[in-house]
This record gives C-alpha cells, sequence and structure tokens, in this order.
C-alpha cells in the first residue's frame, strides 16, 4: 500500500455517510477489567483508542499501552532532528498522552525498529504473546491491536501477530484502523465484525490532550522543509468524531456467530453481494442450475438463502424449496422477493444445529461453506448424508481466493468433501474465481442409481 499522508485523502463526510459505520453495532464494554492496546508507534494508541482507553480506565479496568516502535523514523527528510533524537522525543510524548487517558498508566516501550516489524519475530511475538495471556487471566480481557490491512507494515504486522496471540489465548481481539481512513473509501470496510464505541465529552476531551501531547506529529518541528506536521488538520478530523470504530475478528480456527455476523452484513446494504446487478452472481447462478443433472427435483434445501436470488430460480427446477439462513434480516429481505411464489418456504434456521427434519433430494451450499468452521462444516456433512435422498445431489459452489477473517475457504471446504468416503463426485466446473461440484451418495452409484 503506497499513500502520502499529505495528500488530502478521503473526505470525512464520505465516513459519516458509510452504510456500514452507520449500521454498526455498539462495542459492549460490560465486565472488561483487563485491556491491553498496542500500539506500532506512539501516537497509534491515541488515535485509534484513545477513547477505548479512558472508558475502559474510568470503568475501573486495569490498562496496559505497549509500544511497538518510537517512530524514530516519522520524519526522514529533517533537517533539524535525527532518529536519535526524535526518538527521545517521541518516547516522552507517548508517557505524556498515555497518562492523559489513563492516569498512571506507563506504556511499555518495546524500541522495536522503526518501519521494520516485519524482521522483528520473536522479539515482538513475545511481548504481544505475554500481554495476550495476561488480558485472558482476567474475568473479561481483550486485547486492541492496529487492523491488519491498515496499509502500513508495522500496523499489519503487529495487528496479525495480535490476532494470532488472542486466538491462542482464548481473549477477544479488537483491531482499530489509522490510515484507511486516509486512503480508503467504504468498500474497503470489512463486510462484517465493525463495532462503534461511542465517546462521551470526557473521553473526547482526554483524547484531544492525549493527541496534542504527539506535539512532533501534530505540528510541524520547524518552519524547515522536511519538518512538515505529519498529522496535519486533514488527517486529525478522522479522529475527532465522536465514536471510535474497531474491527471485531474471529480467532483462527473458530467462526463468528453468523447470525450477528450477516445481520450487520446485510443492515449494511440492500444487497450486500450485489446479486441482481453483478455479471459474476448473475453467470455464476445460471452455471449453477446449468450443473443440476436433472431437470427438475421434488424438495430441496438450500443453506444460506441471503436475500433469495438462487432461491427463485431453484424454485423454477423444484416442487419445494427451503431456503435458510442465520440472518433474520436477510429472511426478511428473502420473503418480500419471494412472496407469492408456489412451494417456497423461507426460515431463519442456523445450519446444522438448526437442521430441518425430512428428506431433501437436492441440497445446495453456494458460497456458505467457508462461513462454517471445522467442526460445524463436519457437522454439517453428517446432516446431509443422513437427510439426502437415495437418489438426491448436493451441489457446492465456492468463491476460490482467501476469505478474511473466516477459518476456512472454498478449497477446505470442498477438500472436506471430496474426503467423505460418503459422498461421490458427479461434476466438477473450475473457474478462476468460483469451483462448483455436484455429489451423489456414494451407496447410489454403487446401486447404479441417482446418475442423471
Amino acid at each position: 500500500m503506497s499513500f502520502d499522508h499529505r495528500d488530502p485523502g478521503t473526505p470525512e463526510a464520505v465516513w459519516t455517510e458509510a452504510p456500514r459505520l452507520r449500521a454498526a453495532r455498539p462495542l459492549d464494554l460490560d465486565g472488561l477489567d483487563r485491556l491491553v492496546v498496542l500500539a506500532a508507534h506512539p501516537d497509534d494508541e491515541s488515535l485509534g483508542a484513545g477513547g477505548l482507553i479512558a472508558l475502559a480506565a474510568r470503568a475501573g479496568a486495569q490498562v496496559r499501552v505497549v509500544v511497538a516502535t518510537l517512530g524514530e523514523r516519522s520524519h526522514p527528510g529533517s533537517p533539524t532532528r535525527s532518529a536519535a533524537d526524535l526518538a527521545r522525543v517521541r518516547r516522552a510524548e507517548a508517557a505524556a498522552a498515555t497518562d492523559r487517558l489513563a492516569e498512571g498508566v506507563v506504556p511499555e516501550l518495546l524500541e522495536l525498529p522503526d518501519g521494520a516489524l516485519d524482521t522483528a519475530g520473536e522479539a515482538l511475538r513475545a511481548p504481544v504473546a505475554e500481554a495476550a495471556a495476561w488480558a485472558a487471566a482476567g474475568h473479561r480481557g481483550v486485547l486492541a491491536a492496529p487492523w491488519g490491512g491498515d496499509g502500513h507494515v508495522d500496523h499489519e504486522v503487529l495487528g496479525r501477530t495480535a490476532r494470532a496471540a488472542a486466538s491462542a489465548h482464548g481473549v477477544e481481539c479488537l483491531e482499530y484502523p489509522v490510515w484507511l481512513w486516509h486512503w480508503g473509501v467504504p468498500s474497503d470496510l470489512p463486510p462484517h465484525g465493525i463495532r462503534v464505541l461511542p465517546l462521551d465529552g470526557a473521553a473526547r476531551a482526554a483524547k484531544e490532550r492525549a493527541l496534542a501531547a504527539h506535539a512532533s506529529q501534530v505540528l510541524p518541528l520547524s518552519p524547515a522543509p522536511g519538518d512538515e506536521a505529519l498529522l496535519g488538520p486533514h488527517v486529525l478530523a478522522r479522529f475527532r468524531r465522536p465514536a471510535e470504530h474497531f474491527f471485531v475478528l474471529p480467532p483462527a480456527g473458530t467462526a463468528p456467530d453468523p447470525a450477528a455476523v450477516f445481520d450487520d452484513v446485510h443492515r449494511g446494504a440492500e444487497d450486500p453481494w450485489d446479486v441482481d446487478s453483478s455479471w459474476y452472481e448473475r453467470r455464476k447462478r445460471a452455471v449453477t442450475l446449468a450443473a443440476l443433472p436433472r431437470p427438475r427435483y421434488r424438495r430441496v434445501l438450500e443453506a444460506g438463502c441471503s436475500v433469495g436470488a438462487l432461491t427463485a430460480e431453484l424454485a423454477e427446477r423444484a416442487g419445494t424449496v427451503l431456503a435458510v439462513d442465520a440472518s433474520g434480516v436477510a429472511v426478511g429481505r428473502a420473503r418480500e422477493r419471494l412472496a407469492g411464489r408456489p412451494g417456497v418456504r423461507v426460515e431463519r434456521r442456523r445450519l446444522p444445529g438448526q437442521w430441518p427434519p425430512g428428506r431433501f433430494d437436492l441440497v445446495v451450499v453456494s458460497e456458505t461453506g467457508y462461513f462454517l468452521d471445522a467442526a460445524q462444516l463436519s457437522g454439517l456433512l453428517d446432516r446431509t448424508a443422513e437427510a439426502l435422498a437415495p437418489d438426491g445431489h448436493l451441489l457446492l459452489c465456492h468463491w476460490r481466493h482467501p476469505i478474511e477473517g473466516w477459518p476456512l475457504d472454498g478449497a477446505d471446504v470442498h477438500a472436506a468433501v471430496r474426503a467423505d468416503a460418503r459422498f461421490a463426485r458427479v461434476l466438477v466446473h473450475t473457474e478462476r474465481d468460483f469451483v462448483l461440484e455436484v455429489y451423489e451418495a456414494a451407496a447410489s452409484r454403487g446401486a447404479g442409481t441417482g446418475r442423471g
């Protein structure tokens, strides 16, 4: 990611109107008793999580602030300050800013090389792991760190390191963006897991005092070229909002709550996957329908129907269709789209736990398998094997690229089915962006039936 802090960047008004931010659920701090805020450089903690620090400390939580570098390379062209000078200045600024947010809290300074956290190795991993273990020892501990997609190498390395440590110790992890607000646009926001923390007057005042303590960043070092303020008014405007935003990402190996995630996704946009306007989505549905081995099915189960676009087309090939989704918002949208269609029901269910009764001769799992974890996927295959009619089919279709924030990807889902002796593959269709496979019950292949 290449950007220049001197550029105007994305206007704050664009973020103010961003649907995903406006639809974000509140960040719940109830029961928080231990908070660790990790910062790549002095000032990150104040910019991205200053309000969180102030509110947590006021509520009685124990607070630690751990800063990975001294940010000594913030002004590489300065004619008046060396990197060593800036390190001394920023060390003092970090102490003053932290005390203004949470009186008596002294920042822990790791003093790793600025701009090179990708080479720090164990010198970074060990203290982050210790901080996560400390947070996990509380009644409710939270680890907060820069977002792993923030566009600055130090922010991204620290964010990924924090996420791994949080997962290993079973502690909640919040990621806060800093430079995203400058270089990004609303479509760069994560599709789920955005939380908003409203800041009252006292928290905003504490944050403002903390930002002022970072004088080497918010004011020019001197009138000379190369000594300009790093954080100009256009940058600071994004951190003077009446709220802070955090991204809540699941620990590795565990899927988040699908109802909460996809309620967020569907509140943020009327058509979050662009199913009606995207040629990719329209063509993929056409390929899906063309891949079905039989012209018509008796009873179809569609897992993860979203707004019901594929459901409507499956209904043309079926006696009945039961479309399910974990999101109540999605179910409401699908019911509106499908109102009046005979033989179609839309229900809110979490699969595999709330599996519907009865047999199905077609089960469709399209772009939903990677929203499960390994145990849930295994359960889904168990229930499918039990419910699939002897002449029935299982259709899988998934995006082939990485799925950020989820434990599985499309390759994992399809590999799990291929390895399951209860299913025999009938068809495979692979493109650059998606893979589609159709399976039948292995027993039916042995009996010579079910081949459409």
